[in-house]
């Protein structure tokens, strides 16, 4: 391992032995201190030789200038280090909820998950969320309760962790001398505690391992206990299973349980061979079939792509897990579907911001390859063309929802501006861009207001781009509710030869969401074959365009039934004239209204806020479906209410939460706005018109 200076971290080399791997995320909420408890780690295992701090922006994780200035994590780092013999693969994940996007991902890198909550703070909404997403992904687990020394009851403390997320969490040990230190129950029977006593802790760990193996169970009974030093088999077992999520306890500013710490990720976690093995399927859809990805680095290669950077000057960087086989320096590699591959030229280790080349890597191993323009989020990579169509199960991610309509500030940049916002969304799933035609608006959609935010930023700052915002407008629809007649007819005389068309037609309601019908029934060939799709033309135009307040016209269907021809001067041009005025004439008889856009809503937040929640929606004219009791003392709340209800909602549901509300959205379907919403929406058209 490199001497490492003041501040410049050392960096171990990849290995290809996965026994003498560890990998694990820290993930939880904002401020629950994962980034200063990686520079602990780092310190205490000899790769820094001081502790860098988020506040002075000198950590190793946080190395983005946007993190530093906001000194809180908005990417997932990638960090590593060495202890007793072994190779740690460590990822410190973002903990604000619009950043979960980059967060989740790191799930599918690693063994173990290890849950930080900051003691002063208790169990907060992240930290259930990332458990649930753990469980459901069948990793290993691990509680870290940072902070022990704020003068937190941190039984009380641990109580509410049990009581969260289930009585197989357990102490591996107990702080002590007021949270200055720890003392291991796993290997020790007795020692000091603040709290409880390490006997009793100890017994109730080895009970909790020994219930997965029959012949231990036995010997349990007979003995009064078993030697911790033998329970390594039933230990993998029991974390495997979630038959055990163990609890420590640390203080990262002062080191307090920092060396312990380690010495459980060593000697307890799971390697590569000992976790379960990741969801890989072949196949799409229902046919989908399960894969086996083996931890063997002789065989074939098999890589995730977890995350992807893209950086104005290096390019596109895909990190990966491996989990199968061994990539080198020239291995040919295929990107998921691909038929082409291509030449690993560089094989990177990253430690923050430094990016150090190693020769190999093999399954357990997290490294990532340089300007590949074909890897993308997700991806798996492979050196067999037969490996095609293989995948992992998809993550739950929450959608998009929160819309910034963004148009260039200098005219000639569109061009650049979504050349620029597509390496964005290759580098989080959960940001989208989209040009919506009813509007003419270009709008990227993310999670919420920090996360359109550190968008905005990262195009100021890191792509020198100047841009304006302004909420995305609303998708309204126009539509008729009862039938109608209209007739046109087009003349036109200059000199040569003339225009001349004649259109009666019949529009009708159509069900809600049954779209556009066009039907012809003209009889005696009053309007010749040729010029009915000029008709249809010149509806569509309409239809596209509207008629009362400028928004799209749906389910409407259009019979024409009866019109004139001229011999010579009858034109496609003055029968789509035609239909157009004919089609907006029998619009106005037919008592047209505006449609809205109903979503359904799904807000999770504290119990103690339902009712602020459910009496905001109904001024909100919203409708509640449902609630039902979530984790940890969450109440979910599902119901409807108009998208233009909802500009800035989770800033409303913040302060009704303290910051703890969470939402989405879903299109559910379209109802008429109210009279005074219709009028003020037809006023503006008109304005709009005049001009």
């Amino acid at each position: 391992m490199p001497r490492p200076s003041n501040g410049t971290p050392g960096l171990p080399s990849a290995t290809v032995d996965p026994a003498a791997l560890r990998t694990l995320a820290l993930v939880g909420p904002q401020a629950a201190g994962k980034t200063t408890l990686a520079e602990a780690l780092l310190h205490r295992a000899g790769m820094l030789t001081a502790p860098g701090s988020v506040e002075r922006g000198s950590t190793v994780s946080d190395h983005d200038p946007l993190e530093r200035r906001m000194q809180h994590s908005l990417n997932t780092s990638a960090l590593h280090l060495d202890h007793a013999g072994l190779c740690i693969h460590l990822l410190d994940t973002p903990g604000a909820p619009d950043l979960i996007g980059q967060a989740l991902p790191a799930l599918e890198a690693v063994e173990t998950a290890a849950v930080v909550i900051n003691a002063a703070v208790g169990i907060e909404p992240m930290a259930v969320r990332m458990m649930a997403y753990a469980a459901e992904r069948q990793l290993d687990r691990l509680v870290i309760v940072n902070r022990i020394d704020a003068g937190t009851d941190l039984q009380a403390l641990l109580g509410q962790i049990r009581e969260a997320f289930g009585t197989e969490c357990l102490p591996l040990n107990l702080p002590a001398d007021g949270g200055s230190t720890v003392t291991d129950c796993f290997y020790r029977r007795e020692g000091p505690s603040d709290f409880s006593s390490v006997e009793a802790a100890h017994r109730a760990l080895v009970e909790q391992v020994v219930e997965v193996d029959g012949d231990f169970v036995e010997r349990y009974l007979n003995d009064g206990d078993v030697d911790p030093a033998e329970l390594h088999a039933p230990l993998e077992q029991a974390l495997r299973e979630g038959h055990l999520v163990p609890v420590c306890f640390v203080s990262a500013r002062t080191g307090a349980g920092v060396a312990e710490l380690l010495d459980v990720i060593a000697k307890l976690l799971p390697n590569p061979t000992e976790g379960n093995l990741p969801a890989f399927l072949r196949g799409e859809g229902e046919a989908a079939v399960p894969l086996t990805a083996t931890p063997d680095p002789a065989l074939h290669v098999l890589a995730h792509v977890f995350k992807v950077a893209v950086d104005p000057f290096v390019g596109k960087l895909g990190v990966m897990r491996v989990h199968q086989g061994t990539i080198t320096r020239d291995s040919l590699l295929y990107v998921g579907d691909g038929r082409k591959p291509f030449r690993v030229n560089h094989l990177f280790l990253l430690q923050g911001k430094e990016h150090v080349e190693v020769p190999r890597a093999g399954p357990g191993d997290i490294v990532a390859v340089a300007k590949v323009d074909e890897i993308h989020f997700d991806a798996v990579l492979h050196d067999a063309a037969e490996d095609d169509h293989i995948h992992l199960k998809p993550l739950p991610f929450p959608v998009p929802v929160h819309g910034l309509a963004i148009e260039p500030k200098r005219p000639g940049d569109e061009q650049r501006l979504w050349e620029i916002l597509a390496k964005l969304v290759d580098e989080d799933p959960c940001l989208k861009v989209e040009h919506a035609a009813h509007t003419n608006e270009t709008v990227v959609y993310g999670l919420g207001e920090l996360h359109l935010r550190v968008l905005m930023d990262r195009l100021r700052e890191v792509y020198k781009f100047d841009a304006h915002t302004r909420p995305p407008r609303i998708a309204y629809r126009e539509t008729l509710t009862a039938p109608a007649e209209g007739h046109h007819r087009h003349k036109k005389q200059s000199g040569g030869a003339g225009q001349f068309g004649e259109v009666y037609l019949r529009v009708e309601p159509l069900p809600r969401g049954a779209g556009f019908q066009f039907v012809d029934e003209v009889k005696g060939g009053a309007i010749p074959g040729t010029f009915i799709p000029a008709v249809e033309k010149g509806v569509r135009e309409v239809l596209a365009h509207g008629v009362i307040a400028g928004y799209p016209v749906v389910d409407v269907k259009v019979t024409v039934f009866d019109g004139k021809a001229h011999s010579v001067d009858s034109k496609e041009v003055a029968f789509a004239t035609a239909g157009r005025k004919a089609f907006i004439a029998a619009m106005r008889e037919a008592r047209p209204i505006v449609l809205e856009p109903i979503v359904d809503l799904e807000i999770t937040a504290p119990a103690a806020a339902l009712g602020d929640i459910t009496g905001d929606l109904s001024a909100r004219r919203g409708l509640i479906s449902g609630t039902q009791p979530g984790a940890a003392g969450q109440v979910v709340v599902k119901g409807q209410a108009p998208l233009s209800e909802l500009s800035a909602y989770q800033s409303r549901l913040n302060a009704m939460t303290s910051g703890q509300g969470r939402y989405t959205l879903a299109l559910s379907h379209h109802d008429p706005v109210p009279p005074n919403a219709q009028a003020q929406l037809t006023a503006q058209f008109k304005l709009r018109e005049e001009d």
